[in-house]
């Protein structure tokens, strides 16, 4: 980031009597008087030439002497862009202040404040005005004060501007922004100068209805106005869900002026609900006409000279193994035993780009998409169904072209050869995870050996994998049973059993395989060709530090700082905490000390799974980069040459943000439907831990259900209490009392807000080590002796 420049001044040895100027970065600046005065006394010194240090003897010009102060005025301002200036001040130090000098400086600062390059403040004093200091651009990050962040790349901090210093932004904008002045912390705080680009987005709000015109109340923390609605008005009723753009916004105006895109149903009904997360999103919940149409067109015959090109895989015994609820299957696996004794492993993936074809108006849609967004109730393809249902979908009894990864193994899962091409197959049965997982546990039923030796196989696979470093989070993932109109009606906890490790493991390993066959072979100057891969980096050292530092609270010890010795250690406690009350809040945390794993074309490895290489390749159905991937193996497995790389990390990065996106819109829908879920339950009291702490407030994440809301800091009734960021805990400020992150509490329900997708919890208490509750009523005096082993007394 580009910060304002200051000006830092010291003697220059060979000249004693001078004074030198040297621009640092504002963020160092101490504007102590010394500072200040040796500055002013260096500025009249440089304001004079030689000529006029000798006329100054007999009595400069009055007009030299006015150009000399306005030039000493106009650096004071520029030098200290965030000090406020008295007139007495600016006359002093320019020269003096007897009755002329301050005629002068007045007229000066006057014209000056003419000219928008300075302004006054309510103080009668002047300041350099925003749009005279450095600036630099960013993109908004709304805050629902009204308040906002300005991110600019390449900066370390983000610049903080008071919602009234917004210049009217709104979330994603792209604006001009100076930077005012430096809070006690060294974090910037800034104005918007300029608005540079409205963000192209549609905002999502409730219609509030009056007899001539309408309001949109937006939930958004994007928008902290609503928008105002002065045509179409007889077409809307109050209480509708809409899509809203912003058309314009008149400066005397508090909100601006919208128009309604589309009407999504009536707030509160289910499809209208999630239409508006996907629409808030700016994601899409429909296909075109003409993508619907075209897709309608692509044939299903696959001709003779189709099977010619493809290994024809029909007659070895293949199946898929999915979700019960699954409706495209976009993997399958086969397995034969081979004469020298060893398996044949088929991961069998649909050949989406037979279908889709490069330039079509179908891959267009796909390529914007990215991905296939999953909320709690629905699914939202990348394709269109006729190929991601019917086509692609690897449907049992049905003849399937599809892109696969062959290996030859021995019984210790050793892979001995590979091999990559379009092949056809033929699955012979669709088994459920259940299905299959009833089998593994001793049960019979189709194709018992193969999902045995599968299985077998997979399991070494699994454990080879963790012993090379490959981190394992096993946290309990919460879904919802819903009824016919979606309301939700219980919450139960999908569990990973070992038939969804068979799969897992042989996805990992095609995968893995792919990326290495093409990123290990370089060329002379060392290069591989351009791919696609899924990489993911080392954890932050700050983040793993503090970490280590929280889990001692609970008598866990961690010393790894890098390598792949993290991992290890990581392994090792997310097994000690296993069962522990401890350990949902710390698997949370261990999380959050990882990086985000993206799609790039420069490979740095996979840390979270140990694999040097690793790409994406198994579902194409659902994701873009899998769809790119394969366009690629197939250019290269034909001896193409290294495509234009700029191009495909262009394509990573859009499928990168539209993945981030996607899983936005998710947790979003899971939110709605945890505070619909316990909007019947208020005034309930629950037990739950602590899982989050704010300057605002204490997230609790309840035992039963993982539904999680927020008990607000100024809700706590026995005392003030101030955020530990440190500490990851709220400290009472009287007392000492404290909540910290992963503390047993009970709270009761106090408010489900579902637009704005808000559960709000008080405090009822909380938990000491041996379960007895401490009421939040309960006041502690200073001295009172302290519970041993009580969370909220002992810390």
């Amino acid at each position: 980031m580009g910060s304002a420049p200051f000006l830092c001044i010291y003697p220059s040895p060979p000249y004693p009597q001078r004074l030198f100027i040297k621009s640092l970065n504002l963020s160092k600046v101490v504007e102590s008087k010394r500072v200040f005065r040796t500055f002013v006394a260096y500025l009249r010194l440089e304001s004079m030439s030689k000529k006029d240090k000798k006329r100054s003897t007999r009595g400069a010009a009055k007009g030299s002497h006015q150009r000399d102060r306005a030039a000493i005025i106009m650096q004071l301002f520029r030098s200290f862009p965030s000090r406020k200036f008295a007139l007495k001040t600016l006359a002093a130090q320019s020269g003096g202040a007897d009755r002329e000098g301050r005629y002068q400086t007045k007229a000066i600062v006057y014209q000056m404040v003419e000219e928008g390059v300075v302004e006054a403040t309510a103080a009668s004093t002047f300041r350099l005005s925003a749009r005279s200091m450095p600036t630099v651009e960013g993109v908004v990050q709304m805050l629902s004060s009204g308040s906002l962040y300005v991110i600019v790349e390449g900066a370390d901090k983000d610049i903080f501007v008071d919602r009234r210093n917004a210049a009217r932004a709104l979330d994603g904008d792209r604006v001009r922004v100076a930077i005012t002045r430096r809070r006690a912390s060294g974090d910037p705080e800034g104005q918007v100068v300029e608005v540079i680009e409205r963000a192209d987005r549609n905002f999502v709000g409730t219609i509030e209805k009056t007899r001539s015109h309408a309001f949109v109340r937006v939930a958004s923390k994007g928008m902290p106005v609503d928008i105002f609605i002065d045509k179409g008005v007889d077409k809307l009723t109050d209480g509708d869900k809409v899509v809203v753009r912003i058309v314009g916004w008149e400066p005397e105006s508090k909100c601006p002026t919208g128009r309604v895109v589309s009407i999504l149903g009536k707030e509160g009904d289910n499809t209208a609900e999630m239409h508006a997360i996907l629409a808030e999103y700016n994601l899409p919940y429909n296909f075109p006409k003409e993508v619907e149409e075209e897709a309608n067109k692509i044939s299903d015959k696959i001709t003779e000279e189709e099977y010619a090109k493809r290994r024809d895989c029909r007659q070895v015994t293949t199946f898929t193994i999915d979700p019960a609820d699954a409706k495209d299957f976009d993997d399958a696996v086969s397995l034969r035993v081979l004469e020298n004794g060893h398996w044949e492993v088929g991961v069998h993936i649909a050949d989406v780009t037979h279908y889709v074809q490069e330039g079509t108006i179908v891959e267009q849609e796909a390529r914007e998409r990215a991905t296939s967004v999953y909320l709690v109730d629905r699914t939202i393809p990348m394709l269109p169904e006729r190929l991601s249902n019917e086509l692609c979908s690897l449907r049992p009894h049905e003849e399937k072209l599809c892109f696969s990864a062959i290996f030859e193994m021995d019984s210790e899962a050793n892979v001995v050869g590979e091999w990559f091409g379009r092949t056809v197959i033929l699955s012979d049965r669709r088994f459920t995870y259940e299905e299959a997982q009833a089998i593994i546990e001793g049960g019979e039923g189709d194709f018992r050996q193969e999902i045995l030796t599968l299985n077998t196989l997979a399991q070494k696979l699994r454990a080879r994998r963790f012993e090379s470093g490959s981190i394992a989070f096993d946290r309990e993932e919460a879904k919802f049973k819903l009824d016919a109109e979606g309301k939700p009606l219980g919450v139960y906890f999908k569990v990973q059993k070992e038939a969804n490790q068979l799969i897992e493991e042989f996805m990992l390993l095609a995968n893995r395989a792919v990326s290495t066959f093409i990123g290990s072979k370089k060329n002379k100057q060392g290069k591989a060709k351009t791919f696609v891969y899924r990489v993911h980096d080392k954890p932050d050292a700050d983040k793993l530090a503090r970490f280590a530092n929280f889990i001692l609270k609970f008598g866990y010890y961690f010393d790894a700082r890098k390598g792949r010795e993290v991992a290890r250690q990581m392994n090792s406690l997310m097994g000690q905490i296993k069962g522990k009350s401890e350990e949902n809040v710390v698997s949370i945390l261990a999380v959050r000390t990882m990086q985000k794993a993206y799609y790039s074309t420069e490979n740095i490895g996979h840390y979270g799974l140990s694999f040097p290489y690793y790409s994406h390749f198994t579902s194409p159905i659902r994701r873009y980069p899998d769809m790119m991937l394969h366009r690629l193996l197939a250019h290269y497995l034909e001896g193409g040459n290294s495509v234009d790389s700029e191009a495909v990390e262009e394509l990573c990065e859009h499928s990168s943000d539209m993945e981030a996106r996607a899983a936005e819109a998710e947790r979003a829908s899971i939110k709605y439907k945890m505070v619909e879920f316990m909007k019947e339950r208020v005034g309930e009291e629950f037990v739950g831990s602590i899982s989050g702490v704010t300057e605002w407030g204490l997230y609790v994440e309840l035992a039963d259900t993982h539904i999680e809301g927020m008990v607000a800091l100024r809700d706590l009734s026995d005392e003030f209490y101030l955020f530990d960021e440190e500490e990851y805990a709220a400290v009472g400020t009287r007392s000492g009392r404290k909540f910290v992150l992963g503390d047993r509490v009970r709270i009761r329900v106090k408010g489900a807000d579902l637009r704005l997708k808000q559960l709000d919890f008080e405090m009822v208490g909380s938990y000491d080590a041996k379960g007895e509750l401490w009421p939040i009523e309960h006041r502690l005096e200073v001295g009172t002796p302290r519970r041993r082993g009580s969370s909220t007394s002992r810390r």
